[in-house]
């Protein structure tokens, strides 16, 4: 009796673990260039000696072994901020932090103090030679073309450096729509930057709410297995030792 309490906590771990998925992908539904998540399940055997051969060799749990990323692009929309830059297609914008290069599908951009393109965080935007884009105080008129090529009233400044990576599932999150990775970065030699956009969340909320309400019932439903299998332990353990 216990193997099937077990099985059922087994998927039910799993529910929750999936819920707080869904739940992430539900509250960054409008979060600029978010990659919606899901998770990934297996099916865990483990011998079993039964009496019944017609019961089988084996019982299946459920388990969890990781989180698969949507790599799929989300919607372009206008901001007409000219320093807001969408990539169409595949990469990411590389941004130099404190605690090394870093990624980012992100292109709210904007000037720090120093006339330096850099992101939400004040970290800089990196151009082909790792190195960070400046635009002279003097500098009204800035234009980037589609190859991510950077230029002013005064001509070619530099070029923003769009990079991608042999796995994107395993590039991982750090916080601020960026990422970090062990993988050496390939640069885009004809990438597709787009000025004056954004890239959208990828998150369908209806699709989300109706993946949440599918696990919540799949949940109750091994709630409720896990209770008829007490009740029928506690009632087997009143009928063999005889208490009325």
């Amino acid at each position: 009796m216990d193997d099937t309490t077990y099985i059922a906590l087994s998927r039910q771990m799993a529910l929750w673990r999936e819920m707080s998925v869904v739940a992430n992908n539900m509250a960054n539904a409008n979060t600029t260039a978010y990659k919606s998540q899901q998770m990934m399940f297996r099916q865990y055997l483990m011998p079993f000696h039964a009496t019944n051969p017609a019961l089988g060799r084996h019982l299946a749990f459920v388990q969890d072994v990781g989180i698969l990323q949507d790599p799929d692009e989300g919607p372009l929309t206008s901001t007409g901020n000219p320093l807001d830059f969408a990539i169409h297609g595949s990469g990411y914008f590389q941004v130099q932090t404190m605690a090394g290069m870093r990624y980012t599908r992100n292109g709210h951009f904007s000037l720090d103090q120093n006339g330096i393109l850099v992101n939400d965080e004040g970290d800089a935007v990196m151009n082909t030679n790792n190195q960070p884009i400046i635009i002279a105080p003097n500098e009204a008129k800035v234009t980037v073309a589609s190859d991510g090529t950077v230029s002013t009233e005064n001509g070619i400044i530099a070029r923003i450096k769009v990079v991608r990576f042999p796995n994107a599932q395993d590039m991982h999150r750090i916080g601020s729509s960026m990422y970090e990775t062990t993988q050496a970065p390939e640069t885009i030699l004809r990438p597709d930057v787009v000025q004056g956009m954004l890239e959208q969340s990828n998150v369908k909320p209806v699709i989300e709410m109706t993946h949440l309400i599918s696990i919540m019932r799949q949940y109750q439903s091994n709630q409720k297995i896990i209770d008829e299998e007490s009740n029928r332990r506690d009632e087997a353990i009143r009928v063999l030792s005889g208490v009325q």
